[in-house]
């Protein structure tokens, strides 16, 4: 039997950033874009998941490891929002 990639939609790239986890996956707009979707998982201190705002401003990626790429650096982003001054400094 040969291993295959699962649809678009249902692939999911989990990303740890700072002890905070994330599920990354490219939403498909049409046929030739994608928009980058991220969910941080719960931690006990906010059991419930967050799907983070878009914040792409209709900006559409032609591939799907483009709109991953920018799910990756939205995630690493609201950490430090969260976490430091913003510009990744503690």
């Amino acid at each position: 039997m040969e291993a295959t990639s699962p649809p678009f939609d249902e692939r999911i790239v989990t990303f740890t950033y700072r002890g905070w986890m994330f599920l990354c996956r490219a939403e498909r707009s049409d046929n030739l874009t994608y928009r980058p979707v991220v969910r941080c998982q719960g931690r006990s201190d906010s059991p419930e998941d967050i799907e983070l705002p878009n914040d792409t401003d209709e900006i559409a990626y032609g591939t799907e490891v483009e709109a991953l790429r920018h799910a990756e650096q939205q995630a690493v982003r609201w950490v430090h929002d969260r976490t430091s001054d913003g510009q990744g400094q503690m």
